[in-house]
């Protein structure tokens, strides 16, 4: 039973079971009642994502590696830290077994009672490079997420697929990604977005959280969470938040007064909001990451900030090609492709180092003033600066990724969100409603108010069901895992598809249906299959979960609630958004939207 309970837990082995366990010639089988304790059969109750579960047990200093060999056998690394704070003193014991299968649910085998092997699992085609080449003659990184749709339709909830130099497992169903979140192990990993890791390299920049694994990235991504993820963290920045919503608002109806159509004081005006919303995100980023306005809403906002948009959206764009072709090869031969990607990625650097240093020069400042200086909220950089507990090297790498990370996520599904409230009229009442009655409840507290409506949590979770912002969360299992009565090995990257997952009739009813109240208390209404998890993943899950979560679900909530304040959104054409793919999903062509001032 200790046996069992330690490989289901990951902890580490004990001398005195496994030497029993070999007298009697390794690892015997449990009584089928017993089993039950460890695996039950039922589903758990609530299998949604709680944040202190995810990260319990993370400061264990005992971790299992298991590494896939081709051949039948692998090494089991017991990797022991001592109970001293010297990581650098490590002992590794090297054991080589047989090649051990995942236990396997009764529910779970086939009807022969036989698990299928890995090679048995339907694929899109065996030759990468082929395969590379089909991907490019019929434009499918564009369309990847109609890719995988029409690819889950015809070969079923589960298939392998092997481009360049990328392999996967794709997988679409709440309950296979629900098995691969408990196999995800202490230090979860996800796809390493190698043309991000080599021009941090050859430019001899820092890493942040997003390129890290192992204990490195434990150690750092626990820091930062304090920051970026806990409530008391979340409290200070949502004022800052707020305050860039109210003036977006205020934007726009001097906007819809000077340039709109109808009498006065009930003037509408039919724009693109795409430029302003981004123009919102970067400016509200900049106050939460870094303290200050940029002045992006004045009437001439600087060309800088343009440019860090542009460079932004230039590094999504490139990213792709390079994550299927050998980029170091390019690289050396300065393929334009990589040229430009790293050039982006150098200004996104410019741009960051030159906030770091004004942020830095204000803490510098407020300190020399005493406690009189220090009261003010001094954002994300001068909450790190001040602790001293990262390098000014890793603040800088972190902050930078945030905030390459913060504009096109936020602002693209905005759009989405004002495209769906537009062209669903009563569902756009339904959440006014609601925001208005929180609002006035509220007495002017932002936070506050966002709990009284949770309508609005609904519409940003439902827009990103239908427009998931990243099309897939990739994990590397630790153990062997079966998914779909399939054999997956440990260290195989899997995909959950989130643009599948989200249009699926299998996991929502009517799921074309925008319907912000599928997530409201009553939560199997409107969903479908065994237990309620898994289903809204577009911040990721578990541990290694967007970390910037918070800023961007706060951000935009608050930016919906003070546009349904103030203006009746409707649209144009109400047809569908043709969508494409770069790094993120995005409308092929940004919907136009009229905003009428109430």
């Amino acid at each position: 039973m200790r046996a069992h309970f330690r490989r289901k837990y990951q902890l580490s082995e004990n001398s005195k079971d496994t030497n029993r366990l070999r007298t009697v010639g390794g690892k015997p089988s449990l009584p089928r009642e017993l089993s039950k304790i460890i695996h039950p059969e039922a589903n758990p109750k609530d299998s949604s994502f709680n944040l202190l579960r995810a990260f319990q047990g993370l400061s264990v200093g005992t971790a299992t590696r298991a590494e896939r060999h081709r051949s039948r056998a692998r090494r089991l690394v017991n990797v022991a830290a001592p109970k001293t704070q010297d990581l650098s003193i490590i002992s590794v014991t090297v054991v080589t077994r047989p090649h051990l299968r995942a236990e396997v649910p009764e529910s779970k085998k086939g009807v022969d009672g036989q698990v299928r092997s890995f090679e048995e699992i339907p694929h899109t085609g065996r030759n990468s490079w082929v395969n590379l080449l089909r991907f490019w003659r019929e434009d499918r990184f564009r369309h990847l997420h109609k890719h995988m749709e029409r690819t889950f339709n015809s070969l079923g909830p589960i298939y392998r697929e092997h481009v360049g130099t990328q392999s996967s497992v794709n997988i679409m169903l709440p309950s296979d990604i629900s098995e691969l979140f408990r196999s995800e192990g202490l230090h979860p990993r996800r796809m390493t977005l190698q043309p991000w890791a080599t021009h941090r390299e050859t430019r001899q920049h820092g890493k942040g959280v997003f390129l890290k694994n192992g204990e490195e990235w434990r150690a750092d991504r626990l820091l930062l969470n304090k920051e970026v993820m806990m409530s008391e963290a979340v409290r200070r920045f949502i004022p800052l938040l707020d305050e860039v919503a109210q003036d977006f608002c205020h934007m726009m109806q001097t906007k819809v007064e000077r340039e709109g159509r109808g009498e006065r004081g009930k003037r509408s005006l039919t724009i693109n909001p795409s430029p302003d919303l981004f123009r919102f995100a970067l400016e509200a980023s900049c106050h939460v990451l870094y303290g200050e306005r940029i002045g992006l809403f004045s009437s001439s906002p600087s060309l800088e900030s343009q440019k860090f948009i542009w460079a932004v959206e230039r590094m999504l764009a490139t990213t792709p090609p390079l994550l299927y072709l050998p980029h170091r090869l390019l690289l050396h031969l300065g393929a334009p492709l990589w040229t430009q990607h790293a050039s982006a990625w150098d200004h996104i650097f410019t741009h960051a180092e030159e906030r770091i240093q004004r942020g830095y020069q204000r803490l510098s400042h407020s300190q020399s003033r005493g406690p009189e200086g220090g009261g003010r909220y001094k954002g994300v950089l001068g909450q790190l600066m001040a602790k001293g507990q990262l390098s000014l090297e890793l603040i800088k790498a972190n902050i930078t990724e945030l905030m390459a990370g913060a504009v096109d996520t936020t602002a693209v599904p905005l759009q989405f969100a004002l495209f769906e409230l537009g062209r669903n009229p009563e569902v756009q009442q339904r959440v006014r409603q609601q925001v208005q009655e929180s609002w006035a409840q509220a007495g002017g507290d932002p936070q506050k108010a966002l709990q009284e409506a949770p309508l609005l949590k609904g519409t940003i979770r439902e827009t990103l069901r239908l427009y998931p912002v990243g099309t897939t969360v990739q994990r590397y299992p630790v153990k062997d895992i079966v998914l779909q009565n399939y054999h997956i090995p440990a260290g195989t990257m899997v995909q959950a598809c989130l643009y599948p997952l989200g249009r699926s009739a299998e996991v929502f009813e009517d799921p074309l249906r925008f319907d912000p109240g599928r997530w409201g208390k009553s939560r199997e209404e409107g969903q479908r299959g065994g237990g309620t998890g898994f289903r809204s993943l577009a911040f990721g899950f578990g541990a290694r979960q967007c970390v910037g979560r918070r800023i961007a679900e706060n951000e935009m909530q608050l930016l919906l609630m003070h546009i349904l304040l103030g203006f009746d959104l409707s649209v144009p054409s109400s047809e569908d958004i043709k969508t494409m793919c770069t790094l993120i999903l995005m409308p092929e062509t940004p919907p136009k939207i009229t905003f009428t001032k109430l």
